[in-house]
């Protein structure tokens, strides 16, 4: 897919969250990076359409989000929501977990993970 042009401060912004991930965005790094799921290449924190998204496989057109309680309320849930549809306008299947799912059943995650891309 080709690249949109990203504002300076955005790509600043990807940069800087890059080094500060949740306990539970790390969790799951370790399981995606170095191509150690199944050898899908990841990214993390990547400025996609005018959005951060937490970890995205650009060769399957994935993006994975790991979300907190804070995406539990109704103005989260409908920003979500809008950004989810833009970018699945743009090719890019978006699937959402909660911080718990990966903390407590990373195995499932990465199973869910491989099931959508069409690996298991």
């Amino acid at each position: 897919m080709p690249h949109a042009p990203i504002p300076p401060q955005r790509r600043a912004n990807a940069r800087r969250m890059r080094k500060a991930l949740t306990n539970a965005e790390l969790k799951l790094w370790n399981e995606l990076r170095a191509h150690r799921l199944m050898g899908l290449s990841f990214r993390r924190q990547v400025p996609i359409a005018g959005y951060i998204v937490d970890f995205a496989c650009p060769t399957h057109s994935l993006i994975v989000e790991v979300d907190g309680s804070q995406h539990g309320n109704d103005e989260d849930l409908r920003y979500d929501a809008k950004r989810a549809r833009r970018l699945e306008q743009d090719g890019w299947t978006v699937l959402r977990f909660w911080n718990d799912d990966v903390l407590k059943d990373i195995d499932n995650v990465c199973l869910h993970i491989l099931k959508t891309v069409g690996e298991a």
